[in-house]
């Protein structure tokens, strides 16, 4: 595994192993620059969550959720312990 950092990019792995229906299909995480967004200094690390869906009209789409990034554990990632954007695992749409 490579030790480079890929600022504003991010990498999202198909979620093999679903403990529940509601889990997520593909998780993984992005790295921001905050500088180049704007919105402060530094550089964050944000834990990403996609539902895969269709559409009404048939069209195949990922539906995302950005939350506070946690190490991961084996098995999964940690949740979030924030109340506010908390991810607890349920699908948020």
């Amino acid at each position: 595994m490579s030790d480079r950092e890929y600022l504003n990019s991010g990498t999202l792995f198909h979620n093999a192993v679903k403990k529940n229906p509601k889990a997520p299909d593909y998780q993984g995480d992005v790295l921001l620059d905050l500088g180049k967004l704007g919105i402060g200094n530094g550089k964050a690390k944000l834990r990403l969550a996609g539902w895969k869906k269709i559409s009404a009209k048939g069209t195949t789409f990922l539906s995302l959720s950005v939350s506070e990034y946690k190490e991961r554990e084996e098995g999964g990632y940690q949740r979030a312990q924030s109340k506010q954007n908390s991810f607890d695992g349920d699908e948020p749409f």
